[in-house]
């Protein structure tokens, strides 16, 4: 079991590396300004990303018929036409958005990105299907590798373009390896279909999914819209780096968490090992959550300045803040797989409208000239209500007891507390010191009072 999860980890891991990577290779190679503009590309393509999830991927491991490969072909049918259908979206939307974001020079960008969607549309999901059985070596190996040539592929387009058409180029060249590699790798022959009977059934689970997509769109990249609109493209290039450096290594462990722990939470066959591994997986996105915030705290400010320059400075005193949006926000992982292992796809739907509410708040201090930590302050103040409604969806639709999640919880929080009064207040270097010395002792304690995953890694 931990060679499984310490592979999961590392090939996950490892891929996110190589895209962070090239983040911070086409940050530190082009303008501020230029990094705005390529940012401005994660956003259209979550424009697709909303009006396309269906959670085909999802389907295929929880649906007790997943191994069916005729329900495999109808899937990777339907995966083709809703790739179809989202690249023409994207190519007629290429306008508004780069009107929107005041760039109308960068149009002809929007419209080739709109190639991404139809690529992806042919992966084979050979690669999901062996997650079923325990098998994730060709699903990291999809993740991984495209990744990594992505990364080489950086010198060269630079010598070629030294401007946002880097990154333009690397995004295109990593979909394309995504779906060859993931042919590669498969076990089984691809065959696809057009199935009416698997679209109704891929509709009926994923209709929430839509809807949660639709929200994510506005969670994950409303922020980033009201500060490219308002403040320009260099405030979005550190409020998007910002973003990077603290949602990347976050995004590895809720990945890894949900290939891990929701086939064995699917296959669950009473309620005493269900609520066992719920719980366990519930404090190992707590921990991980607590664990990016606890090494920010330490190291904000040298790391931004290592990494990104003096071009970059104005974010290193905020990065604890991006530090413990993220947190809270991966706090919520745990419970929404063991929601979608019962296919209860719309308790993150619930939690994503909550946490919307505060767009508009952020929208109006941004308006009215505010900074990008009034606009942080505002998301995490979001990110802690939807959290608090998703404890509650957890415990009344799924009948999961709580009570070995209070202890952790209160602790968590009293982290996030005093790691936030470090970006605060001008602490002196004792005050600062101690500070710091405290966020590592309440994670550890944090540690000690996750009882519940301990003794499921122990075992």
């Amino acid at each position: 079991m931990i060679r499984t999860v310490l592979l999961i980890l590392s090939g996950n891991a490892f891929g996110a590396l190589m895209l962070f990577v090239r983040n911070l290779a086409v940050a530190r190679l082009i303008t501020v300004e230029d990094y705005g503009i390529a940012a401005t590309f994660a956003i259209s393509m979550a424009i697709v990303e909303m009006a396309s999830g269906l959670g085909l991927q999802q389907l295929i491991i929880q649906d007790k018929e997943g191994n069916d490969p005729n329900l495999q072909a109808g899937l990777q049918g339907f995966n083709i036409l809703r790739g179809v259908i989202s690249g023409v979206i994207l190519f007629f939307l290429a306008g508004p958005i780069a009107g929107f974001l005041n760039i109308p020079d960068v149009v002809w960008a929007y419209q080739l990105l709109a190639l991404v969607p139809v690529i992806r549309g042919f992966e084979h999901f050979d690669i999901y299907r062996l997650n079923r059985e325990m098998k994730f070596g060709p699903l990291l190996l999809t993740k991984t590798v495209p990744a990594l040539i992505g990364v080489l592929s950086i010198w060269p387009l630079y010598l070629a373009y030294d401007d946002y058409r880097i990154m333009l180029y690397s995004v295109l060249l990593h979909w394309v390896l995504v779906v060859v590699t993931s042919h590669l790798v498969a076990r089984r022959r691809y065959r696809a279909n057009l199935d009416r009977s698997v679209m109704r059934r891929a509709l009926h689970f994923g209709w929430p999914l839509l809807i949660t997509n639709t929200l994510l769109f506005a969670i994950f990249q409303g922020d980033k819209i009201i500060v490219g609109r308002t403040m320009g493209l260099e405030d979005l290039a550190l409020f998007t780096m910002g973003v990077t450096l603290t949602l990347s290594p976050l995004l590895v462990s809720a990945s890894s968490e949900k290939q891990f722990f929701l086939p064995q939470l699917s296959a669950a066959r009473d309620d005493d090992t269900f609520d066992r591994l719920a719980n366990a997986a519930m404090q190992a996105s707590l921990v991980s959550g607590l664990g990016l915030v606890t090494l920010m705290t330490l190291i904000a400010r040298p790391l931004v300045d290592v990494l990104l320059g003096e071009r970059y400075a104005a974010l290193g005193p905020i990065l604890v803040l991006f530090a413990i949006w993220q947190a809270v926000r991966i706090f919520k992982v745990g419970g929404t797989i063991a929601a979608l292992s019962k296919a209860q796809t719309s308790n993150e739907m619930v939690t994503n409208v909550i946490r919307i509410l505060a767009l508009p708040i952020a929208w109006n201090i941004a308006v009215a000239g505010g900074t990008l930590s009034q606009i942080l302050w505002v998301a995490i103040a979001g990110e802690c209500l939807a959290f608090g409604a998703a404890l509650v969806l957890v415990r009344v639709r799924l009948g999961l007891k709580l009570d070995r999640q209070v202890l952790p919880i209160l602790i968590a929080f009293c982290l996030l507390g005093v790691a936030a009064s470090t970006t605060i207040f001008p602490l002196p270097g004792d005050m600062m010191l101690l500070a710091k010395g405290l966020v590592v002792i309440l994670f550890l304690a944090t540690l000690a009072s996750a009882r519940t995953l301990r003794a499921y890694i122990t075992n």
